[in-house]
Formats: structure tokens, sequence, C-alpha cells
């Protein structure tokens, strides 16, 4: 690449993206090649060196009724990424996950010449599978990272890149690092009692909805201290109620959180893989709007939805979706999780099985690479 710096654009939409895309950019600057990075990203890709100009707190829209509710801020949004673009001049321009949003670029992206990669394939295996045809067309290489995603794509004659799940670098360069427990518990305050660790997700919206039911089934556990997984994105304030009520809210420290826990709730979604991969039992909670819901039940063609039971295609995790996400459900399996032994060991053997199918880590070096060489061409 001589002296020339390769400009690449990235956009994310969320705080799970805004990881990936961070342990991407730690990867791009241990390779020693000069990279100039604009993104749409949060605190992570920043701190890794990218700048910022759209950040995921403004972004996160979730369910179909809350996306109408806010077409006007998604659909100017889309305009102003488009001039942005156009006035950065890419090499490439990478796309994290967030398809909603992120496929309308690609197309406008490929239509004006530039070079596209995505990674982290939207679940178009799950509902949307016309998406593969928008795919095809308008993205020039695929990361896939689900073991299953290739095969899918074969049958539209597309050919992706298996470049394995990200979160297993994440929880590897975790274990490298991680406190002990006497250190986790000094540093926030922390009795030396039993943790359970409560995930509600990170947007507004599920927190508001989920928070006030996963508290419920926990509030009468006794022998347990309650915490809280604060969201990077979110402030104090969002978790307040609870906190009165004898939570212990933990910001920044998930991973650690979770690996000194001895179960957790864990709203669906990245959370999910993330507890199974740092061997934490887990119950797995999804509840929105009911319209959003049944709409979503109409379209979404799957069986499962936490990534653990998706990649082994069968229930490893109890999975306590809308109606049946209720305190005592809950509370239920949190008291099979603790006190039989048998239940709670097969799950973790389940777990191993899981991280043996995904393979191992090495994701983001392998996206860094196939970038620079893009860049370079």
């Amino acid at each position: 690449m001589g002296d020339k710096q390769g400009r690449i654009y990235i956009i994310v939409g969320e705080a799970s993206g805004d990881l990936h895309g961070a342990n991407l950019l730690k990867e791009l600057n241990k390779l020693g090649v000069s990279t100039v990075v604009r993104a749409w990203g949060g605190d992570r890709m920043k701190k890794e060196g990218a700048t910022i100009i759209k950040h995921i707190s403004e972004l996160a829209f979730m369910g179909f009724i809350e996306v109408i509710l806010n077409i006007r801020t998604i659909l100017k949004n889309i305009n102003f990424c488009k001039k942005d673009i156009l006035e950065f001049k890419p090499d490439v321009l990478l796309l994290i996950d967030y398809p909603g949003f992120n496929l309308r670029i690609a197309q406008w992206a490929k239509k004006n010449g530039i070079k596209v990669h995505y990674y982290i394939s939207p679940q178009v295996w799950a509902w949307k599978k016309s998406r593969v045809k928008t795919i095809k067309a308008t993205v020039d290489q695929m990361y896939s990272i689900l073991p299953f995603e290739n095969d899918f794509y074969k049958q539209f004659d597309y050919q992706t890149q298996y470049v394995g799940h990200p979160l297993l670098d994440e929880v590897e360069n975790f274990n490298q690092s991680k406190l002990t427990r006497e250190e986790f518990l000094t540093k926030n305050s922390l009795a030396n009692e039993p943790i359970i660790s409560i995930l509600p997700g990170s947007r507004k919206q599920e927190i508001k909805v989920k928070l006030p039911i996963m508290f419920e089934a926990v509030k009468s556990l006794k022998k347990h201290q309650i915490i809280i997984a604060g969201a990077p994105n979110q402030t104090l304030k969002m978790y307040e109620e609870f906190e009165k009520k004898g939570c212990k809210i933990v910001f920044g420290q998930t991973y650690d959180l979770l690996s000194n826990s001895e179960a957790a709730i864990v709203t669906s979604g990245t959370a999910t893989l993330e507890t199974a991969l740092l061997n934490i039992p887990e119950v797995v909670c999804y509840k929105g709007s009911w319209i959003s819901y049944y709409i979503a039940k109409a379209l979404i063609k799957i069986n499962y939805i936490s990534l653990v039971n998706l990649i082994m295609d069968r229930q490893i995790v109890k999975e306590l979706i809308q109606g049946e996400c209720d305190p005592q459900n809950i509370r239920e399996e949190l008291e099979l999780l603790i006190k039989n032994k048998k239940y709670r060991e097969e799950m973790l053997s389940n777990f191993i099985l899981m991280r043996e199918k995904l393979g191992g880590p090495g994701a983001s070096k392998k996206v860094a690479n196939s970038l620079l060489k893009t860049i370079s061409e």
C-alpha cells in the first residue's frame, strides 16, 4: 500500500456491533498498517482510534412498531450517512450486523462504485430470505460467523467466508486478564455471597419491559446478591429504581460479573452466547410489544431465539418467550440451575460441545487481513 493511508468506513448500530468493531480495529492496529477509520459506533470503537460521527446511543430501534414510530429519524440518518460516505471516499465500506439500515446503505454504495464488505450476516436463514438476493447483488464479501451460514448461502450460489465467532476472541482475551473473585468483589464493594446476574439488554425499551419482571423473579432470594449488568450506552438513572430496592448495578464489567455468578437471567441476543462461552448456566428471556411479537412470529421461521440453541439446533438453555416470560417461570428455572446438580452439569457439558462446534478464535484477525488485502488492491 506504500505511503497511502487506507480509508475504511464502518457502520454498526448497537452495543454488540461496537464490541466486534473494536476488536477488529485492535487487529488492524496490530498489523501496523496506516488506516483512517470513520464510523458509526460507540465508545469501544472510539477507544481503538475510530472517528465516531454517529453514536450507537442514537441508533438502536427494535421491533416493528418502534421502527415505524422512528421512521423519520431513520430516513434522516440514511441520508446523512450517504452524504458522509461520499465525502469520506472510503476504500472499503464495512457493515457490521444492523441489517435493516446496513442493507439499504449496501445497495446505495454498490451503485456508487464503493466496495462493500459485511461482517456478521443478517439472519436471512431466520426470516426475509428475499434479502439474499440483495446481498448477492450488493455485498462483495460476506464474513459469516455461525457454522451453518455457509451452507445456507451455498443454496443460493453465494460464497461467504466463515471466520468463526468473534465472541471467542473476546472471551479468550478476557480469560487472560480477568480479575480474581476477591478483586472483583472488592472493586465493586460486594459481599462474598453467591451472585445472580441480570442482563436485561442494552436498549431502553427492552430494559423497561424486562428488568421489572426479572427483578420480581429474584427479589425473594435471600442467600444471593442480585447484580444488574448496566448497558454501556445507558446511565445509572435507568436502573435507579432497582438500586433503591437493593440491587447493585455494575457497568463495564459484564464478563467479570458473569464469570463470578452462580447463574444468570439473560435477554435474548448476543449475551446468551457470551454467558454460555463463560460457562455460566442461564435462563433466556424475551418480551416485546404484542403486536411486534405476533408480526415476528408470523415472519420468523426458526425453532429457537437464543444463539446457544440455534448453534446446537436443540434446546440447551430454557427460553421464556413473551407470555411465558413471567417472574414465576424465571424463578422456577433459576432454582433448577442452582439446586439441581444434574440439570446444571448437563447444561455446562452442552456448552463445551457448542464451543467445539464454533471452532477456535481468530475472527477479528481474519476480517482485518481481508480488509487490508482489499484496500491494497
